[in-house]
Protein backbone atom coordinates (compact mmCIF):
# COMPACT_ATOMS: atom_id res chain seq x y z
CA UNK A 1 0.00 0.00 0.00
CA UNK A 2 1.37 3.45 -1.08
CA UNK A 3 -0.10 5.13 2.32
CA UNK A 4 1.58 8.06 3.56
CA UNK A 5 0.30 7.55 6.90
CA UNK A 6 0.25 3.47 6.98
CA UNK A 7 4.34 4.05 6.18
CA UNK A 8 4.26 6.81 9.42
CA UNK A 9 2.74 3.70 11.33
CA UNK A 10 4.93 1.46 10.04
CA UNK A 11 7.83 3.77 10.90
CA UNK A 12 8.62 3.79 7.49
CA UNK A 13 9.04 7.38 7.39
CA UNK A 14 9.65 9.44 10.49
CA UNK A 15 7.09 11.35 12.01
CA UNK A 16 7.46 14.00 15.27
CA UNK A 17 5.03 11.74 17.60
CA UNK A 18 3.32 13.16 20.64
CA UNK A 19 1.01 10.08 21.24
CA UNK A 20 0.67 6.40 20.70
CA UNK A 21 -1.07 3.72 22.02
CA UNK A 22 -2.69 0.10 20.54
CA UNK A 23 -5.48 1.87 18.19
CA UNK A 24 -3.90 5.45 17.02
CA UNK A 25 -1.25 7.99 16.74
CA UNK A 26 -0.60 11.03 16.89
CA UNK A 27 1.89 13.05 14.77
CA UNK A 28 2.59 16.79 14.54
CA UNK A 29 1.88 18.70 11.19
CA UNK A 30 4.60 18.66 8.86
CA UNK A 31 2.64 22.41 7.21
CA UNK A 32 0.74 23.76 10.73
CA UNK A 33 -2.26 25.69 10.24
CA UNK A 34 -2.15 26.81 14.20
CA UNK A 35 0.76 27.32 16.81
CA UNK A 36 -0.67 23.36 17.81
CA UNK A 37 -1.36 21.15 14.59
CA UNK A 38 -1.41 17.60 15.92
CA UNK A 39 -2.62 15.00 13.19
CA UNK A 40 -4.93 12.02 14.82
CA UNK A 41 -4.75 8.76 12.71
CA UNK A 42 -6.18 5.04 13.37
CA UNK A 43 -3.59 3.05 12.95
CA UNK A 44 -5.82 0.75 10.83
CA UNK A 45 -5.99 2.14 7.31
CA UNK A 46 -9.59 3.31 6.90
CA UNK A 47 -9.67 5.63 3.56
CA UNK A 48 -12.16 8.26 5.01
CA UNK A 49 -15.27 9.08 7.05
CA UNK A 50 -17.48 7.26 4.29
CA UNK A 51 -15.64 3.92 5.14
CA UNK A 52 -16.87 3.57 9.09
CA UNK A 53 -18.56 0.86 9.96
CA UNK A 54 -20.71 -0.44 12.61
CA UNK A 55 -17.86 -2.62 13.58
CA UNK A 56 -15.09 0.26 13.59
CA UNK A 57 -17.33 3.23 14.40
CA UNK A 58 -15.98 3.48 17.93
CA UNK A 59 -12.73 4.24 17.05
CA UNK A 60 -13.48 7.84 16.50
CA UNK A 61 -14.75 8.15 20.03
CA UNK A 62 -11.09 7.01 20.83
CA UNK A 63 -9.52 9.56 18.68
CA UNK A 64 -11.53 12.28 20.06
CA UNK A 65 -10.55 11.15 23.66
CA UNK A 66 -7.07 11.29 22.86
CA UNK A 67 -7.61 14.96 21.05
CA UNK A 68 -9.15 15.80 24.67
CA UNK A 69 -6.32 14.31 26.42
CA UNK A 70 -3.82 15.95 23.97
CA UNK A 71 -5.60 19.39 23.99
CA UNK A 72 -4.82 19.74 28.00
CA UNK A 73 -1.34 18.50 27.66
CA UNK A 74 -0.55 20.71 25.16
CA UNK A 75 -2.15 23.89 27.16
CA UNK A 76 -4.91 24.38 24.62
CA UNK A 77 -7.85 22.92 26.33
CA UNK A 78 -9.40 26.68 26.24
CA UNK A 79 -10.27 25.91 22.88
CA UNK A 80 -9.20 24.00 20.10
CA UNK A 81 -10.82 22.22 17.04
CA UNK A 82 -10.75 18.84 15.76
CA UNK A 83 -11.12 19.08 12.02
CA UNK A 84 -11.84 15.62 9.87
CA UNK A 85 -11.89 16.73 5.83
CA UNK A 86 -13.78 13.50 4.03
CA UNK A 87 -13.51 13.40 0.48
CA UNK A 88 -11.22 15.90 -2.17
CA UNK A 89 -14.29 18.34 -2.52
CA UNK A 90 -13.07 18.72 1.69
CA UNK A 91 -9.34 19.34 0.95
CA UNK A 92 -8.90 16.01 2.36
CA UNK A 93 -5.37 15.15 0.66
CA UNK A 94 -4.00 12.06 2.39
CA UNK A 95 -6.92 8.81 1.71
CA UNK A 96 -6.42 7.48 5.29
CA UNK A 97 -8.64 8.90 7.88
CA UNK A 98 -7.14 11.61 10.40
CA UNK A 99 -8.23 14.36 12.54
CA UNK A 100 -6.41 17.85 12.77
CA UNK A 101 -6.37 19.17 16.25
CA UNK A 102 -5.58 22.79 16.23
CA UNK A 103 -5.31 24.98 18.77
CA UNK A 104 -3.18 27.67 20.25
CA UNK A 105 -4.51 30.78 18.23
CA UNK A 106 -8.27 32.59 17.72
CA UNK A 107 -10.63 30.69 15.02
CA UNK A 108 -13.12 32.28 12.70
CA UNK A 109 -16.39 31.43 11.47
CA UNK A 110 -16.58 30.15 8.96
CA UNK A 111 -13.59 29.08 8.05
CA UNK A 112 -12.06 29.22 4.92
Amino acid sequence: MDCVFCKIVNNQISAKKVYEDEKVLAFYDLEPAAPEHILIIPKEHISSANQLTKENCNLVGHIFFVASKLASELGIDDGYRIVNNCGEDAGQSVKHLHFHLLGGRKFTWPPG
